[in-house]
């Protein structure tokens, strides 16, 4: 009977320290970014494909788009609010990061279809709602047509408060829309940091940000 014990265990340490062996190749085959490190976000994304500097490729769950993916960011899943996908057309996502400074970044990015004969519309009412102007800046690349623009947003009491003049505040918030040339297909694209950065650092921040807007890359229908 000792002997069977013995053996039972040693055939459980076995498979234990197997199965841990196992884990950690397969862990060690991913990058150690916080990316990877999230389960979740991983199944976003292309481990064997990194852009650009700091850039993974990213593709939608819906098989709609993909886009460059910042490596220090995570997709939130906490609750279904947070990851939602509805059929092909529709998807949101929220991700976020932690900074060693403890400053947080938030993205947010929605997949949907919008008719493209009030595209005028949409867009003026997305940057009138987020910062109270109708002629965002504009970008194309060869298949999307690309509006956006930033602000420091804050709210006293209840008011919100938006200050475009960057000579006062560098912005916290940006806002983008991405149109797809041959479709309806439009991602909505917003960005909000906690971080008050210098000059240089908010011009090295939009340029961050435009990297992601113009890698978004529909699917060819």
């Amino acid at each position: 009977m000792k002997k069977r014990t013995k053996t039972i265990i040693a055939t459980i340490a076995g498979t234990v320290i197997l199965t841990g062996a196992i884990w950690l190749i397969n862990e060690s085959r991913y990058p150690n970014v916080p990316a990877f490190n999230n389960h979740f976000t991983r199944m976003f994304l292309n481990k064997d494909k990194k852009v650009d500097d700091g850039f993974y490729e990213f593709k939608s769950k819906t098989g709609q788009y993909t886009m460059w993916f910042p490596e220090e960011y995570q997709i939130i899943h906490k609750d279904a609010s947070d990851y939602v996908k509805d059929n092909t057309y529709y998807e949101f996502l929220k991700a976020s990061n932690n900074s060693c400074d403890g400053y947080k970044g938030y993205i947010d990015i929605e997949l949907s279809e919008k008719k493209t004969n009030k595209e005028k519309i949409y867009v003026e009412g997305l940057f009138k709602n987020r910062f109270y102007i109708n002629d965002p800046q504009k970008l194309q690349t060869d298949t999307t047509r690309i509006y956006y623009d930033s602000a420091y947003v804050y709210f006293k009491g209840t008011n919100k408060r938006v200050i475009t003049d960057f000579n006062k505040r560098t912005p916290s918030t940006y806002a983008g829309y991405i149109a797809d040339k041959s479709s309806e297909r439009v991602i909505e694209f917003y960005f909000d940091s906690t971080q008050q950065l210098s000059e240089k650092s908010a011009e090295e921040r939009e340029e961050w940000i435009i990297k992601i807007l113009k890698s978004i890359t529909f699917k060819t229908e």
